[in-house]
């Protein structure tokens, strides 16, 4: 049923487990798709809880190359609607209405860590890694950070994103991106050992709560996330973007040209 993840319904625990492991899980438009219809799977079933994890060794290290270099040839229309997918994939997993728990297993970078953060909790292994390191391809990380402000605050936000670095899942955890570093045999079980916590609370409660905390904050979300559509789409018309794509994937060194404007 779907090409690029796995989705297990057992009793009151959906495990959706992104299945690229040769690509690290990176994610390309066919996991965008995926990962909305298996959503909605499980918004539909009798699951009352849902665990987001990766196959292999990465939870997931971002856009995959070959949709990253297909950018580099769309119109400016194609890459405002690709943008806008992006974004509603994001803002489905932020404003999703039942409980949901990344279980990260390794690195989780770019849109990857964008989506092992947006759940309502994330635990990791003390391997994994975190960062958005799209300012050194020339890229801009809009779109989280519209959430990534909201979870970290600006300062640190202006850290991540500005400098592009990857942390270690202590500093992490420290900055409140991460909930638990769990070590790796036990990371599944402390998964479900959360997702039987919250499956013995009032399921009413949790969406109400859920509902109440996403539409408290939804109408400056989706202001936020338009300029950042936009913004998106923009930056994919430079010529640092050109470069710096081209130069990540003939692995050498870029030479920026700056902004044109």
């Amino acid at each position: 049923m779907y090409s690029t993840l796995l989705l297990d319904i057992s009793g009151k625990i959906a495990t959706l487990t992104l299945n690229r492991p040769d690509k690290r899980n990176a994610i390309s438009a066919a996991m965008i798709s995926d990962l909305q219809s298996a959503l909605d799977a499980i918004e539909k079933s009798h699951a009352r809880v849902g665990i987001l994890t990766g196959s292999g060794k990465a939870f997931s290290a971002g856009m995959d190359l070959e949709m990253l270099a297909a950018i580099a040839q769309q119109s400016p229309t194609e890459n405002q609607d690709d943008s806008r997918r992006m974004a509603k994939m994001f803002r489905r997993i932020w404003s999703f209405s039942k409980p949901l728990i990344a279980a990260v297993n390794g690195a989780a970078l770019a849109g990857g860590c964008g989506i092992a953060t947006l759940c309502d909790f994330t635990l990791a292994i003390p391997e994994a890694k975190f960062g958005y390191t799209e300012v050194k391809i020339g890229f801009l990380p809009a779109i989280v950070s519209v959430f990534l402000t909201r979870q970290i605050g600006e300062k640190r936000t202006r850290d991540l994103l500005l400098t592009g670095r990857i942390i270690e899942a202590a500093e992490a955890k420290e900055m409140g991106l991460i909930n638990e570093i769990v070590a790796p045999e036990k990371l599944m079980d402390r998964a479900k050992e959360l997702a039987d916590i919250l499956i013995a609370a009032s399921p009413s409660s949790l969406t109400r709560a859920k509902r109440l905390l996403t539409t408290a904050a939804a109408a400056s979300v989706d202001a936020d996330l338009e300029r950042a559509v936009l913004e998106n789409a923009r930056i994919r018309c430079t010529p640092d973007f050109q470069e710096g794509l081209a130069s990540f994937l003939e692995k050498r060194k870029p030479v920026w040209r700056g902004d044109p404007e």
